[in-house]
This record gives C-alpha cells, sequence and structure tokens, in this order.
C-alpha cells in the first residue's frame, strides 16, 4: 500500500503525466523534452528522474545523447490496468488546448529530426554524408554573385548560410541584443561579408535597389501590417530582383502569440500570394516547402520577381531604424 500511494502520489502531478504522455509516442532526450514541455531542463530532469526511481520510465545511450522512453517493465507487473487508465485519460484529453499545444511542438521536434537525417536507432537511415546543410550549400554553388537583405534575421543563422554564396548580405532586425548575438556568431565563423543594421521591418535602413534578393523567413507572421512590410522588401529590390518568404501556413496554435510574439497564425496560400501580388510583384509562386503528418506547422514558400521596368517608390529614400 505504501508503494501504491507513493506511486500515486507522483502520478498527481500535471507535469509528470505530460512528461509520460509524450513519452509513450516516441524516445525524447532532455532538449527535446524541454522544447516541447516548455519547462526548464533542470525541472525536465527532476521530473524524469522521478519517474524513472519507480520503473516508469527508462533511458537509453546513443550516439553521445541519453533518450528516455516508457519502460517496459513499467507497463508489466502488475501495471497494466494502470495503463489503461492512463491510456484512455490521455485519448479523452487530447482535444485540450494544453495537450494540443504540447503535441504542436512534439511533431516540430519530429520534423527537426528527419530534416537532419538522424537515425534514432533506424539503421536504414544511416547513410553516411546525408545532409540537408550539405545540399542547400551545394544549391548555392549555382547561384551567381548576390546581394542579399535578410529582413527579420533573428540571430543570424539563416543570414550566415546565406553569407556562403552571396556577395554581400544585409541582416536587418529591430532589437539590439539579437543582433549582438547574431554578430558573436559571424565572429565566430570568420564570416566577414555581412553587414548587420537595427531597423523595423516596415522602415529598412537600405536605400531604393539595393539588392538583388529580399528574404523574410519566418518572419512576416510578426508584422502588424504584412502589406508595409512587403512593400519595402520590395522598395529596396532592384529591377528584376527577387522576394522570397518562408512562412507558416494558416494554423490555429494561438500560444504562439505570447511564446513568439507572432501577429497572425500564419497565412492561407491565397492570401499570401495575394501579398505578393499586390505588392506589384510578377511570376508569384506559392508552394509547401516543408510538413509533416499530424503536425499543425507548414512552411511555405512564396516567391516573386520585380518587374523590371522602374517604378515610382513609395519610399524614395533609406529608412531610419526607428
Amino acid at each position: 500500500m505504501l508503494r501504491a500511494s507513493a506511486l500515486f502520489r507522483l502520478l498527481a502531478d500535471g507535469t509528470r503525466l505530460r512528461l509520460l504522455r509524450v513519452l509513450a509516442q516516441d524516445r525524447f532526450n532532455v532538449s527535446e523534452l524541454t522544447g516541447i514541455l516548455g519547462l526548464a531542463q533542470s525541472g525536465v530532469s527532476r521530473h524524469l528522474g522521478l519517474l524513472k526511481k519507480v520503473g516508469l520510465v527508462t533511458e537509453e545511450r546513443e550516439g553521445g545523447y541519453v533518450y528516455y522512453r516508457l519502460s517496459d517493465e513499467g507497463r508489466a507487473n502488475g501495471r497494466a490496468p494502470l495503463w489503461a487508465l492512463l491510456d484512455a485519460q490521455f485519448a479523452e484529453s487530447a482535444a485540450e488546448a494544453a495537450v494540443r499545444e504540447d503535441e504542436a511542438r512534439l511533431h516540430e521536434v519530429l520534423r527537426h529530426r528527419k530534416e537532419n537525417f538522424e537515425t534514432h536507432g533506424d539503421v536504414r537511415q544511416l547513410v553516411p554524408g546525408r545532409s540537408w546543410a550539405a545540399w542547400a550549400r551545394a544549391l548555392g554553388h549555382l547561384l551567381p554573385p548576390l546581394d542579399v537583405a535578410d529582413i527579420g534575421c533573428g540571430e543570424g543563422y539563416l543570414t550566415l548560410e546565406t553569407a556562403r554564396w552571396a556577395r554581400t548580405v544585409f541582416g536587418i532586425d529591430r532589437s539590439d541584443q539579437v543582433l549582438e548575438r547574431a554578430k558573436a556568431l559571424a565572429a565566430r565563423r570568420r564570416v566577414s561579408n555581412v553587414h548587420w543594421k537595427r531597423g523595423d521591418l516596415a522602415r529598412l535602413p537600405l536605400r531604393d535597389g539595393s539588392v538583388d534578393v529580399s528574404m523574410l523567413s519566418q518572419s512576416l507572421h510578426h508584422a502588424v501590417d504584412p502589406d508595409e512590410v512587403l512593400a519595402e522588401a520590395v522598395r529596396v529590390l532592384r529591377p528584376g530582383g527577387r522576394l522570397l518568404v518562408l512562412d507558416l501556413r494558416a494554423h490555429d496554435q494561438a500560444w504562439v502569440r505570447t511564446r513568439f510574439g507572432d501577429q497572425r497564425l500564419g497565412f492561407a496560400d491565397a492570401d499570401l500570394e495575394r501579398l505578393l501580388r499586390g505588392a506589384g510583384l510578377r511570376g508569384v509562386r506559392v508552394q509547401v516547402g516543408a510538413r509533416q503528418s499530424g503536425d499543425p506547422f507548414v512552411v511555405l514558400i512564396a516567391s516573386g520577381t520585380k518587374p523590371a521596368s522602374k517604378s515610382k517608390s513609395r519610399h524614395p529614400r533609406a529608412r531610419s531604424p526607428r
């Protein structure tokens, strides 16, 4: 009875139930579980330790990582009725907002695994040299030297990848702190063809016709006025230059508003196409860039070309950052 009492006290904690629900779907390391649950790593480790102590969770080491999964013994030894109850509760709570948020982040972790070709125990995926990063960099060899504006560059990871094939890259973000981290990363990687600039999405610190490519990667949904942002992105393009947008398809995950400051829950395909055409672009294309079954976050890729004939710009001079 004492053991049963201790077990039920352990399961009375909502966070530990969330952990068990996630681990019932796959195995994860502490870093992945931290991202899924939105908790501090120390807290996740403590809860895992308690669940491991009572035999509900076990750990296994692979490739320098420690992964946690449900223990086979934890489902046996007379605990089958307990797991039947838990499984029923997990299924019943699937529509709850908190559970759907965990599920969305879980699918993002699984997508990240897939796109990085991590094996996670599947020997069929163990192909030496297989890499999305290498493939993306190889495509850069096919491009001519271009001047690029990475608008809403954040900490600069995509900016520095772009710098591998671009002549010059302007990394633009409104946060001084974020730009300092981006600059430090560029210094560590010894990248010298990036110019970091502080500026708002709708007031770019660049002159008309400054770049060949304007790039907005997962930043348009942060804009209060997407039309204004796209007008600015087109303004700084040279005639014949291209706009590239990577953003989310419309979804229902409202928690991203508070966690990431999203102004919009993605864009419908037709709406994104309309926005690009409204900015005066030709040859507009919108297609799915990344999608995983069950994941509410679908990445859209949209592009268009600025007409070769010059037209009067809404903003004829370089914008001063706010």
